[in-house]
């Protein structure tokens, strides 16, 4: 949440030069209506639904960069469509989060509006071991769009390079 998938996976695939799926944006498609809205008439279930099947469609487009959800990666179902993806867990404090969502608590339904920080840090704490599922990590904190893209495209860079060397030393 507000680590900057959507923006830097935007700029991340025009560097690699490939298309760009955001889960969350092919979720509102597929419902007719925002995440919020989502949630407050179907709840968490109806959103998970939609997700899986965006999940579904994004397997057509592929090479590409796919932004999912923050809880995308605490659902195994979803992780096992892609196994051969590089997964990148963009990092970001709970301050960080807090700071970059502002007071926009309205668009974050996982967001207890009470207790907007504590559910931050709650969430962020619960989904941290699936985050760790990722090949790459990146820490977001005190790192700008293009900064993250471009560490992101060189670190995929040499990931491949590797995993390329490796098929030719088999």
């Amino acid at each position: 949440m507000a680590s900057g998938k959507s923006s830097v996976g935007r700029q991340l695939a025009a560097r690699l030069g490939v298309p760009f799926v955001d889960i969350d944006s092919e979720v509102e498609k597929l419902a007719g209506r925002g995440i919020p809205e989502l949630f407050r008439d179907g709840g968490e279930a109806a959103f998970r639904d939609f997700e899986r099947q965006a999940t579904v469609r994004a397997e057509e487009v592929v090479p590409s960069v796919i932004a999912t959800g923050g809880g995308w990666m605490s659902r195994p179902e979803l992780r096992s469509m892609w196994p051969e993806a590089v997964y990148v867990w963009l990092a970001a404090r709970p301050e960080t989060v807090f700071k970059r969502i502002g007071r926009r608590y309205d668009l974050r339904p996982m967001l207890d509006p009470e207790a907007p920080e504590r559910s931050i840090r709650d969430l962020l704490a619960a989904r941290e071991p699936d985050y760790a599922r990722a090949g790459l990590a990146v820490h977001t904190d005190e790192l700008g769009i293009t900064a993250v893209a471009k560490r992101i495209e060189e670190m995929v860079r040499v990931k491949n390079s590797v995993e390329i060397g490796k098929e030719h030393s088999e």
